[in-house]
């Protein structure tokens, strides 16, 4: 049986989220930023064995409005029915489904036969994952000798991260995640964004949300927010300060986010994220992660505007690059 959620299901409809992004805490930050949000529950013999989110957000000056389930389950038929009728009711153009599933034929047969389609990704369709059940001398020999000898490099310089989530160290987060949109040109969600992810995920007795600090001659100089959610740990977001990047405060910071994953019991570590000739993704593969693929971006067309809705976005962006290529109008968080 597939129903609506209820306050009362938050504890076991948490305990088989496939994603902190799935997580009853992501919905109610999400509704803060002024989304609506619908979470439905697939129950066997009385158990909820599945849970879903979606996140509507309103298209500007228009009563339509798009949803997503992103990092979600596998579906099925009676999950889709069940959207689809949502979908109307929130007269919604598509909902985006990018599933935390790894490639899957069956699933992307079930996704065909309902009429999806595939669609614009938010995420990268592939990520690495550590295996934080190793030891760490077994963890370290698996690095690159360069990574191994950058870990050293900082530990020589004097370097340390700790866990810090106070609002001292969030807000020089802030900080230096705005010198790092500014630096690297990429769109970035607003501060307010991440204040109210950060009062959200970071509070209550089981803590989503954690910070990573890396401090040299009394200066932070990297913050990592890390989510922790359902034995596997989570990198989503990081900022850093070029003043001091001779000292390989970064190196440092992921061994030691690992060292933090597996203090808490975790058995994974998802860097978050993969894609080919990208800096971030080299300095990834120097920890010798595996590499995972996923079943990718599906939309499920729910108006005859879906076409239309793509062509306009894709306008969209074409005007945010040449603002950003022609206009030098950088990013602004």
């Amino acid at each position: 049986m597939t129903r609506l959620a209820n306050e009362n299901d938050k504890g076991d409809f948490n305990k088989v989220s496939t994603h902190p992004l799935q997580s009853w805490e992501w919905g109610n930050f999400r509704s803060k930023w002024g989304n609506k949000i619908v979470r439905l529950v697939e129950e066997k013999n009385g158990k909820i064995t599945k849970a879903l989110q979606i996140i509507f957000s309103v298209i500007p000056h228009t009563t339509y409005t798009v949803g997503t389930v992103i990092k979600g389950p596998e579906l099925s038929q009676e999950l889709i029915d069940k959207v689809k009728s949502i979908a109307r009711e929130y007269n919604a153009i598509f909902i985006k489904f990018e599933p935390n599933l790894k490639k899957n034929d069956k699933q992307i047969e079930i996704y065909k036969k309902n009429s999806f389609v595939k669609g614009k990704r938010l995420f990268t369709p592939t990520t690495f994952e550590i295996d934080l059940t190793k030891s760490e001398d077994e963890l370290l020999k698996g690095f690159s000798q360069k990574t191994r000898y950058n870990i050293r490099l900082a530990q020589r310089y004097g370097v340390i991260v700790k866990e810090d989530s106070s609002q001292k160290a969030f807000n020089k987060y802030l900080e230096l995640t705005k010198e790092t949109v500014s630096r690297q040109g990429f769109y970035a969600h607003t501060q307010k964004y991440h204040k109210l992810m950060w009062e959200e995920l970071n509070s209550g007795k089981n803590k989503i949300a954690h910070l990573l600090t890396a401090n040299y001659k009394g200066e932070i100089i990297t913050t990592w927010i890390l989510f922790a959610w359902n034995n596997c740990l989570y990198y989503p977001y990081g900022a850093s300060t070029e003043k001091f990047k001779n000292v390989m405060a970064n190196n440092l910071m992921m061994w030691e986010a690992i060292k933090y994953g597996k203090k808490l019991h975790l058995k994974t570590f998802d860097l978050w994220g993969r894609e080919e000739g990208k800096g971030f993704t080299k300095f990834k593969e120097g920890y010798n992660p595996q590499v995972v693929e996923f079943s990718g971006s599906w939309d499920m067309p729910t108006s005859n505007l879906y076409n239309f809705y793509n062509i306009l976005d894709g306008l969209r962006w074409i005007v945010l690059k040449l603002r950003s290529r022609v206009l030098k109008i950088k990013p602004s968080f």
